[in-house]
């Protein structure tokens, strides 16, 4: 979920690729959350954030899509009564409504890693047209050899494996398509098609940055998406080789945008929660220590220059985003989203805003 699939991290080494989505917890008067996770939930305090530095731009947004859903999470039907009358001027609403309490880690640390993602924009074709495309396979049948074979069984068969949804143009983004999770291709005849996580192999994720700085390939402190995307591309055989070392595959599905909210009107990538997701807005989070739905406060280094210190929603969900204080920012779509996200690597902290009973 680039012309690039700049990935934050190391920054290939937090896949998009999500399991069957998870069952939030629900949200309560006074949350008791991280219960499974192990993290706590420290007691408000007033020596909280400062909720006035955010200008809540596109808050509304999220929220609004957050609330079309048939059955908002936990006490979010109550609240999006509540919410219809403040929409407009949310701020005293966030003040008065919410009680701010800091995410504490099981080791009692207050900061965590906080990332980025985003959707990216490939090209392709229906059909193979050109030399060098690489296939995006739909979900095998369950049980069958290709859904348990690895990356180099799959990429090294005569014949794609499985059924094919689209054809990608450059092998280097389908690969991070699949770290991904989901993107859009733009077809010749200008047309888009969004695809999505539909399943994987089974396989562990092995990061490739990794191997990269164990081969004494790339520094630790100049690894980047771009920097791996540089260095797969500039020597496409072992390029190819090092890509199929992660033995993890990902399936695809093409999706239709999530339901438009009357009022959010996003077109953004549906995220676990069944929404669209909002840049800037939406995060992922570990659903077993904090409910999806939650809204939550978060500070970190902002990869353009300053700090972001925003509400933001967690909407999403992520392989490998887990435990708590821990955070995936959602940037948007295309390569300057692509750019920020890759780019977003940082200790940060979270306050989970708590309804007051």
């Amino acid at each position: 979920m680039t012309h690039i699939r700049t990935r934050s991290r190391a920054s290939d080494s937090i896949p998009r690729g999500r399991p069957a989505r998870r069952a939030a917890l629900r949200l309560g008067g006074l949350l008791t959350v991280g219960a499974l996770a192990g993290c706590a939930l420290a007691p408000a305090s007033a020596a909280g954030p400062d909720l006035s530095l955010d200008p809540l731009d596109g808050l509304e947004q999220a929220i609004d899509a957050q609330c079309a859903l048939p059955r908002p999470p936990g006490v979010w039907p109550t609240l999006c009564a509540q919410w219809r009358e403040v929409r407009s001027a949310p701020a005293a609403w966030l003040r008065e409504r919410f009680e701010v309490r800091p995410l504490i880690g099981p080791d009692g640390a207050t900061r965590g890693l906080i990332t980025g993602y985003f959707e990216p924009e490939l090209s392709g074709s229906r059909e193979p047209d050109r030399p060098g495309q690489v296939p995006l396979l739909q979900r095998p049948p369950p049980g069958s050899a290709v859904a348990r074979a690895s990356r180099a069984q799959i990429e090294q068969a005569a014949t794609p494996p499985a059924p094919v949804l689209v054809w990608l143009d450059d092998p280097v983004d389908a690969y991070f398509l699949q770290v991904q999770g989901s993107g859009r291709v733009r077809l010749r005849d200008g047309a888009v098609m969004r695809v999505g996580f539909a399943g994987d192999n089974g396989h562990a994720y092995r990061a490739i940055g990794r191997d990269l700085i164990e081969q004494g390939e790339l520094a630790a402190e100049d690894l980047s998406a771009a920097t791996i995307a540089a260095w797969l591309r500039a020597d496409p055989a072992r390029g190819r080789a090092l890509m199929q070392r992660n033995p993890r595959y990902v399936f695809f599905r093409e999706t239709a945008p999530a339901p438009r909210d009357a009022l959010a009107g996003l077109d953004g990538p549906a995220g676990s929660l069944g929404v669209a997701l909002t840049p800037l807005r939406s995060v992922a989070v570990d659903p077993r220590a904090v409910p999806l739905g939650s809204l939550l406060w978060l500070e970190a280094q902002d990869p353009r220059g300053g700090m972001l210190r925003r509400v933001v929603v967690a909407q999403d969900t992520g392989a490998a985003i887990i435990g708590s204080p821990r955070a995936d920012l959602y940037w948007g779509t295309g390569a300057a989203a692509g750019q920020a996200a890759g780019l977003m690597k940082h200790p940060g902290r979270l306050w989970l805003l708590s309804p007051r009973p």
